[in-house]
């Protein structure tokens, strides 16, 4: 049985910048706009063949990811899901990856200080994007956006590229084969698995030296 979940968010004030604190079964977190959210989706076995090619900090197991956004003075989560670019109330969001003891299993990373002046045009840029399409196929620059391709996108600026594209895979990590779930998954489109292709998945933002991991949601008992 899940024990009780409660999430409560209060308003404070911290270097001129707006944060606000979560209460996630009496423990207390300061989250800030801009805050990455990496969550383990345990949704279908899409998710857990996302999770099984690709690697995440600290031996986790990220198939998504979303950044927090301020509005109206309350807690969001933008992100690119199955429904598209949207946002989503933060209570939503963490409670759609609860473990067996009633803890979100998800981690947040924040961006190095140095890199702050990029976040408030970043989040002009990804609401300028809600109820664009989600990108089923990967691809980048088609319009359509994935979760990690969102978070890519918005932070993409001429003077630097906050996060990089890597060759992406969809073979297993032991036998070097194409995984079944993503065969299945691509014949449905009718569409080439797009292995080699530049793309990039949570898991990879999480392990960016641009960002510090500073929480951890999940708590085992």
């Amino acid at each position: 049985m899940l024990r009780f979940f409660a999430l409560i968010l209060i308003t404070v004030a911290s270097f001129g910048q707006n944060n606000k604190l979560i209460y996630i079964n009496n423990e207390t977190y300061s989250i800030k706009e801009g805050d990455l959210f990496f969550q383990d989706l345990d949704s279908s076995p899409l998710c857990e063949a996302i999770e099984k090619v690709t690697k995440s900090v600290n031996n986790k197991n990220f198939s998504h990811i979303g950044i927090c956004i301020i509005e109206n003075s309350e807690l969001y989560i933008l992100e690119a899901f199955s429904n598209g670019v949207d946002i989503i109330k933060i209570e939503d969001f963490l409670k759609r990856s609860l473990n067996e003891y009633g803890y979100p299993k998800i981690t947040i990373g924040r961006l190095k200080p140095k890199y702050n002046y990029l976040i408030k045009n970043a989040l002009q840029k990804g609401k300028s994007l809600i109820n664009k399409e989600y990108d089923e196929l990967f691809i980048i620059d088609n319009d359509k956006y994935y979760c990690s391709e969102l978070i890519y996108e918005i932070f993409l600026n001429p003077d630097y590229n906050l996060f990089e594209l890597e060759p992406m895979t969809f073979k297993d990590p032991k036998s070097k084969k194409f995984m079944k779930i993503w065969v299945d998954y691509f014949n449905q489109f009718s569409a080439t698995i797009p292995e080699g292709m530049l793309g990039l998945n949570p898991g990879g933002i999480s392990r960016s030296k641009n960002i510090n991991i500073i929480y951890d949601l999940e708590k085992k008992n």
